[in-house]
């Protein structure tokens, strides 16, 4: 983008011209990819809406009824009616992609702010309304065993998707994590991968050594040549190219398939949630999780402490402090045996009905 393009930008009030000085403005900032579609996406709907609706697209113009009208507009909206490959369906917009698409709008509006191209803070009085809370399930065991015995290592391409499917559980990254991993990321000797998360920022991830060992064999003895020696991406297709995240959604489809559970789907987030879980379950810390998980705060980690709550007679069980200090002064006196006899209970009982009487 050049000089000239940008004044024009400054100048502008136009929303569609203004969307291209953000995406611009945020790339320079280094915000994620994913960030800039979401809002571009959001921005594009709000100015087809206005447009349908013979509405101003200046955003001077757009004020809290306007913005209030497209969040209903959203909440009426068939779910995937502009997706390019699936065709509208028999039910709305769910109000969690409601929420996400105006926050991405209040994300926009908070930037015109910064650039000082609007005085007025326009989501102060519009309220988004808030997502649905969903129940986070993770894979029970016989889920992923299921899983795994659909799973032919002794393949090419089933060696490669079961260490793919044990990275998953093991370190739980993101499905976009995982496609950008190179082979340079990985320190198969230290049990170490390292991830390209939200804003390219970097952490490291650690392995078990069941993932160790099936990485090794599916890069010694199954990983094909890269097609392209410039990008050396770990998990490939047969032919050498990297996988994308709509390669693995149909790779575990065709498992989802073949295993046959009713109402079961396998989907690399629900692995994620599944790695979270039991991290904790097995003893894992919050500050650790919220480390691998790659979030910057610990609201999101706090959904599955809670979840792993309801394990927690039984840890209590196993680590109760008391129980567990190595007393040597202390024996147990088992306690004196309440000798009163089954009359002088019932007796004091009714002295005591008597009184409130």
């Amino acid at each position: 983008m050049n000089t000239v393009t940008l004044s024009k930008i400054e100048t502008t009030r136009e929303l569609d011209k203004l969307l291209e000085g953000y995406q611009f403005c945020a790339r320079a900032e280094g915000k994620s990819e994913n960030t800039i579609n979401l809002t571009t996406i959001a921005v594009g709907q709000l100015i087809e809406f206005l447009k349908t609706e013979k509405l101003s697209t200046n955003v001077t113009d757009i004020g809290a009824l306007e913005m209030r009208q497209f969040i209903r507009h959203l909440q009426q909206r068939q779910a995937f009616s502009h997706h390019p490959f699936a065709g509208k369906q028999n039910r709305r917009l769910n109000g969690g992609a409601v929420n996400d698409y105006m926050r991405s709008i209040s994300a926009f509006w908070t930037w015109l702010l910064m650039e000082e191209i609007l005085d007025t803070k326009l989501f102060i009085r519009v309220k988004i309304p808030k997502a649905p809370h969903t129940v986070i399930v993770p894979y029970p065991t016989e889920q992923i065993d299921a899983l795994f015995a659909v799973i032919d290592s002794r393949t090419p391409v089933g060696c490669r998707d079961l260490a793919m499917v044990f990275t998953f559980l093991d370190a739980g990254p993101r499905v976009s994590e995982l496609c950008q991993f190179e082979m340079e990321d990985l320190d198969l000797n230290q049990r170490l991968v390292k991830a390209k998360g939200k804003g390219d920022k970097e952490r490291i991830l650690p392995l078990g050594a069941r993932t160790q060992r099936a990485m090794w064999k599916y890069i010694e003895h199954s990983r094909p040549e890269p097609a392209s020696p410039r990008a050396d991406y770990l998990f490939l297709t047969r032919d050498g190219r990297q996988l994308t995240r709509r390669h693995i959604g149909n790779i575990l489809k065709r498992y989802g398939d073949k295993v046959g559970l009713l109402g079961v789907k396998y989907s690399p987030h629900r692995f994620r949630h599944t790695f979270a879980i039991n991290f904790l379950r097995n003893g894992g810390d919050v500050f650790s999780l919220q480390r691998i998980l790659g979030h910057s705060s610990l609201d999101t980690v706090r959904i599955y402490v809670n979840l792993a709550n309801v394990d927690i007679q039984d840890a209590h069980r196993r680590c109760s402090p008391v129980d567990n200090l190595p007393l040597k002064s202390f024996r147990h006196k088992p306690p004196t045996r309440n000798r009163t006899s089954r009359h002088d209970v019932i007796s004091a009982i009714n002295l005591r009905l008597k009184r409130r009487n």
